[in-house]
């Protein structure tokens, strides 16, 4: 514990960029550049269906993690009128997110072998290594780095600004990986394994959808006018979809 701020204090920052960690690794390289999904490499965990389903519990694993730090952060708030809080919120929060890269490569790449950062690599440990150490080394010795500078600055961060900035992205980036379609004209929707294929059908033409082709449970779906998320989340959808960029989900029956 740092003298003058609690363990609560500490642990907030700490935990919120543990979960930006988390957002960024699952949007960037579950969704958008698609190199890989949390179980790409255990067996029998299903087709692409359940692939999908397990990035979004992560995900809302993640986001339970922002959200007790945020609840600390809050708790914590009076200790922002302290010296030197925002730098040291700031700190917390890039060993945070640096640990959970580091404790990803260990765990998730070595050790259990669930995936690997970029699966069809001609060198898969090259770019574990790289990102290890990019997104888990370098966040996390600066993180600590930072915490060992004493004092403030004129020029330091406010307390108040670095804690609204952290929160403000750790709930942006919750939301943008779960994130619904609004615009978008086409969408990936994972329904409750317990639905039959004709139930989850007249879902999706209930909420304004057609579908384009389905896989193990996973439904590519076009919309024709703004599609009716919230009903389709109460007649059994468990994910609903357009985190892909233009053209990705059709892109997604070639694998």
């Amino acid at each position: 514990m740092t003298k003058g701020h609690s363990r609560g204090f500490n642990w907030a920052g700490f935990l919120i960029g543990f979960a930006l960690s988390g957002f960024f690794d699952g949007i960037l390289l579950h969704q958008i550049l698609q190199w890989h999904h949390l179980l790409s490499l255990v067996p029998g965990a299903g087709g692409l269906g359940r692939q999908v389903l397990f990035d979004g519990l992560f995900h809302a694993a993640m986001y339970l993690v922002a959200a007790v730090g945020l609840w600390l952060l809050w708790r914590s708030r009076r200790e922002f009128a302290a010296a030197g809080a925002g730098r040291l919120t700031l700190a917390n929060a890039l060993a945070g997110f640096g640990a959970w890269h580091i404790l990803d490569g260990v765990l998730s790449h070595w050790v259990l072998g669930i995936h690997r950062i970029k699966l069809d690599s001609d060198n898969p440990l090259a770019w574990d290594v790289a990102w290890f150490v990019a997104f888990g080394v370098v966040p996390l010795v600066l993180g600590l780095l930072l915490r060992r500078r004493k004092g403030g600055s004129a020029g330091a961060l406010s307390g108040r600004s670095a804690a609204t900035g952290l929160a403000l992205v750790a709930l942006f980036g919750g939301a943008w990986a779960a994130r619904p379609p609004t615009s978008a004209d086409s969408a990936m929707v994972v329904f409750r394994p317990d639905l039959s294929d004709g139930q989850a059908l007249s879902a999706l033409q209930a909420a304004g959808g057609s579908l384009l082709w389905q896989s193990d449970g996973l439904w590519a779906v076009a919309w024709q006018d703004r599609p009716d998320t919230a009903r389709l989340y109460r007649q059994g959808a468990l994910l609903v979809s357009n985190a892909l960029p233009g053209g990705g989900c059709l892109a997604w029956s070639r694998m």
